[in-house]
């Protein structure tokens, strides 16, 4: 898949010339709603930064892709090309006219728009799927909402449920596990000492972690428990710290970048009274996930 960054001055002439079937949006998660408003599609149009750390920052949602992840998720899709806007203060003053005229058909020669049915552009978000439907220069089609098992499929509602540490049922709305990825930082070796030694990721503040506790994951494709919190049991002045033990894997993660699937939330976190209560508990944590991630192979 081709991937083009657009100024946020865009306009006639910076992209290549051709006719493009064009799905436009945030697609935070490219959960199973966005994937229905990008079928059909060669192309995607989306924003990095997310447009509401420019128009309203103090509502910046914390991101559950981060771009490099929601490409390769718009990929799988089978989309050609990604078009990524700069979108900065200057592209947040552009009309919704603007934006058709000087983008959609000067920049990317649209010949169909596909967009959500909640879908706002413009300065002051003054464009709607009804001004893009009355433009005959491309046909329009307007994906509804998305409800999965009575709930609308959204990218707050997501945000929510992987905060609450309910990562299965947020895959559900995903379509795949809630993933998030880092490369393998030095600890305190705790975990070492208690015969669990755990790859430790820190959590980038701009995106969603899912709620303190143990979760059934996979790390890069192997059964992993991992632990997301601030380690009760241990006073260590720490922050926020993601802990993976990797089952049955003898060798060195440090400086590589792991990428950890969530499926299943265990346990919350909690303080033990020793660390042999600890360890007792951890070796349930591991039986569990083994048989969690046989079952998610099954």
């Amino acid at each position: 898949m081709k991937i083009t960054r657009l100024p946020a001055s865009a306009r006639e002439g910076d992209v290549q010339s051709r006719e493009r079937r064009v799905a436009v949006g945030s697609f935070d998660g490219v959960h199973l709603g966005h994937r229905e408003v990008i079928r059909g599609c060669d192309s995607v149009l989306t924003f990095d930064p997310h447009p509401t750390a420019i128009v309203a920052p103090q509502h910046t949602p914390k991101l559950l892709t981060p771009l490099p992840v929601k490409a390769e998720l718009v990929e799988q899709l089978g989309v050609q090309e990604l078009i990524v806007i700069g979108f900065d203060a200057e592209f947040a003053k552009r009309s919704a006219k603007n934006f058709i005229d000087e983008v959609l058909i000067g920049a990317l020669s649209a010949a169909h728009v596909s967009v959500g049915e909640n879908f706002r552009f413009g300065n002051r978000a003054q464009g709607d799927t009804h001004m893009l439907a009355a433009d005959d220069r491309f046909s329009t089609r307007v994906a509804p909402l998305l409800e999965v098992e009575g709930e609308i499929v959204s990218s707050s509602h997501i945000r929510g449920l992987v905060l609450a540490g309910e990562v299965a049922q947020a895959t559900r709305f995903l379509g795949a596990p809630f993933q998030m990825r880092g490369e393998v930082a030095h600890g305190d070796e705790r975990g070492r000492e208690l015969g669990f030694p755990t790859a430790n990721l820190i959590p980038e503040d701009a995106l969603v972690v899912p709620g303190h506790g143990v979760y059934a994951c996979l790390a890069d494709g192997m059964a992993a428990a991992v632990n997301v919190g601030v380690r009760p049991t241990f006073v260590t002045g720490r922050g926020e710290l993601v802990e993976a033990y990797v089952l049955d894997f003898e060798g060195d993660l440090y400086g590589r970048q792991l990428r950890l699937d969530f499926l299943e939330r265990l346990r919350g976190e909690r303080r033990f009274s020793s660390a042999e209560a600890l360890v007792e508990q951890m070796r349930l944590d591991v039986e569990r996930t083994r048989e969690i991630v046989a079952a998610h192979h099954g």
